[in-house]
């Protein structure tokens, strides 16, 4: 896709961190935009800093762990927006999980595979049919991470469960179009090339009573990038971090490129995936990826 103006974009997770990028960096290409999210606050204040910029927005409240919901956001693309051409399954949360896996509550498994997991599935179910019926040039962007798709870090197993998951749905629905020469084009999207400082940090700010952490839970003590930042300074390191609007940007050069792999990596990040690689095909010893 070359030309974005007047095209409706939809965007889970549009209040904030990457969402947010997206529907500022294709409202400035002339995109018309509807943001969701569960995040209500959130979602009203980015709605009107987008009008602020001229932008057609528009924001709708989504729970993506929900069909329903997903269905009712779709209803408003198509039934009373005229449809849309570009759908970002971007909706992610992490349950900041510590310690053993064994150990963890599995409110942290149903809660993050609730939203980061049957999220895309909600939105695939949703979105598929009615942009395939529309035979027009059209793409279905899911936002993943190379957490879970391309290399697995033994401290959030939870998140990359759910992000490894997700990766095999987006390359089998790719496939899947691709063979039936279908109107829509998949994309996986990485964030990247270094951590994005987005509010997944904090995700707890939104996290349903029903999935509340048990009394005693080990917590990460991380609520933010800048978090992140000081305990890598403190274990010696340097943590690099990319703003969400070149997140943005990027996304939108993958689409007028049409490449299914959005995603940005830096040296260290290659390096790791080609050891990792390494060893499933000598079959040696698991190579353990750190941050640092």
């Amino acid at each position: 896709m070359q030309d974005f103006t007047d095209k409706l974009a939809v965007i889970t997770g549009g209040a904030s961190g990457v969402g947010r990028s997206l529907a500022f960096a294709l409202g400035a290409e002339g995109a018309r935009v509807l943001i969701a999210d569960v995040d209500e606050a959130g979602l009203k204040a980015t709605e009107a800093a987008l009008i602020e910029r001229n932008i057609d927005a528009r924001s709708q409240h989504c729970d993506v762990s929900t069909q329903d919901s997903l269905n009712a956001l779709a209803a408003t693309a198509f039934d009373e927006l005229g449809g849309a051409h570009l759908v970002f399954a971007n909706a992610g949360i992490s349950a900041g999980e510590a310690g053993n896996l064994w150990e963890f509550s599995p409110h942290d498994w149903q809660w993050t595979f609730n939203v980061n997991f049957w999220g895309v599935i909600h939105s695939i179910n949703a979105f598929m049919p009615r942009l395939a019926g529309q035979g027009e040039d059209s793409h279905l962007v899911v936002t993943g991470s190379g957490n879970g798709a391309f290399i697995v870090y033994p401290d959030q197993p939870v998140y990359t469960a759910t992000k490894a998951a997700i990766q095999a749905v987006t390359e089998a629905l790719h496939i899947q179009t691709r063979n039936q020469q279908s109107p829509v084009q998949v994309h996986a999207l990485f964030p990247g090339p270094h951590i994005v400082e987005t509010g997944i940090f904090d995700s707890d700010r939104v996290r349903p009573d029903e999935f509340s952490k048990p009394e005693g839970t080990p917590e990460t003590g991380i609520n933010s990038a800048e978090d992140l930042r000081k305990v890598m300074e403190f274990m010696g390191h340097k943590l690099v971090t990319t703003h969400p609007d070149e997140v943005a940007q990027t996304a939108i050069q993958g689409l007028r490129d049409n490449q299914f792999w959005i995603a940005p990596m830096n040296p260290g990040t290659q390096e790791k995936i080609r050891a990792r690689f390494d060893s499933i095909l000598n079959r040696s010893e698991l190579p353990i990826p750190t941050l640092g």
